[in-house]
């Protein structure tokens, strides 16, 4: 019986991870590069909602939009800063082609700039609230449901079912809106989109924006529940987000609840198994499988899973 109750654990814990994979997703369709980067501005969204409930004693129905609000500005922030200089009218040529040393040279100092803009942020959310604690408004639940043997927290539940809807809302849009098409389009084949007429660099910079936003939703969800927020909020933001990312795939949106629900079983059974490091080594480990995976995967198929 432990054995279900830990699956069912792991199983509710992949609502927050596909929260938090999903932005990462829809921004590498985007942009086809990863934003090291996507962590940072959540935690300076989460540090912007913790100092505003503290401080200034906002309720929750206003520090929630004040957190999206944050990581999507930073997002433009980390678009304008890292990505701005994407060739749009050469881009398909570029993917089509990846050995060329052009594309190369952008690809490294795109990852690079991102890198460094991580730091800037991580740094500015550190020194702005040193406290290794921080409040947040806390919405988890004091009781659990119980059926028999089992357990679920139904804060948790109510996460895991928001988490669905959303992701596959943003999929059903992506699929049938025209802006959805749009920026399938300018993922895909920027070249074609830029002849068509379509401002490939506008669709491209607010879609970003809407993945980081994405992030800051994410940040909500999770930290509701948590009542706080610490200074590696950041960096567990990312490596949740990329390991589910990977798994499901990079700019596969349904593939985000795939990879969530992979991440959340075996972490909970890494967990009883081996404890808090045997958890840790579960992400890193599904991280570098889903790599080397993705290695021997053909950049046609790759290209062709685009928001799938």
């Amino acid at each position: 019986m432990e054995f279900f109750q830990r699956t069912l654990d792991g199983l509710l814990e992949a609502g927050p991870y596909a929260l938090v994979g999903l932005g990462l997703t829809l921004g590498f369709g985007m942009l086809r590069r990863v934003n090291l980067a996507y962590g940072a501005g959540a935690m300076l969204g989460a540090y912007t909602g913790s100092w505003l409930h503290v401080r200034l004693d906002w309720p929750i129905w206003a520090v929630l939009p004040a957190v999206i609000v944050t990581t999507a500005l930073t997002g433009l922030y980390v678009q304008w800063l890292c990505f701005g200089e994407t060739d749009r009218t050469s881009g398909s040529a570029q993917r089509a082609s990846p050995a060329v040393s052009g594309a190369d040279a952008r690809e490294v100092v795109a990852l690079a700039a991102s890198f460094a803009v991580w730091m800037q942020l991580e740094q500015l959310c550190v020194n702005w609230i040193p406290q290794h604690l921080k409040r947040f408004p806390d919405v988890a639940a004091t009781q659990e449901l119980t059926f028999g043997p089992l357990g679920l927290r139904p804060d948790r539940l109510l996460l895991s079912a928001i988490a669905i809807g959303l992701v596959l809302a943003v999929h059903h849009w992506m699929q049938h809106s025209r802006t959805g098409l749009a920026m399938r389009a300018t993922a895909v084949h920027p070249l074609a989109a830029d002849l068509s007429g379509m401002p490939v660099a506008k669709v491209q910079r607010w879609g970003f924006v809407l993945a980081c936003g994405l992030s800051g939703v994410a940040a909500c969800g999770v930290l509701a529940l948590e009542g706080q927020v610490t200074p590696m909020f950041g960096m567990w933001m990312l490596m949740k987000g990329l390991t589910v990312a990977m798994i499901g795939g990079l700019g596969s949106v349904r593939g985000v609840l795939f990879g969530a629900i992979c991440l959340g079983v075996v972490e909970a059974h890494a967990q009883a198994a081996w404890g808090a490091i045997g958890r840790d080594a579960a992400v890193w480990g599904l991280l570098l499988l889903a790599l080397l995976i993705r290695q021997r995967s053909s950049t046609a198929s790759t290209t062709g899973s685009v928001y799938a």
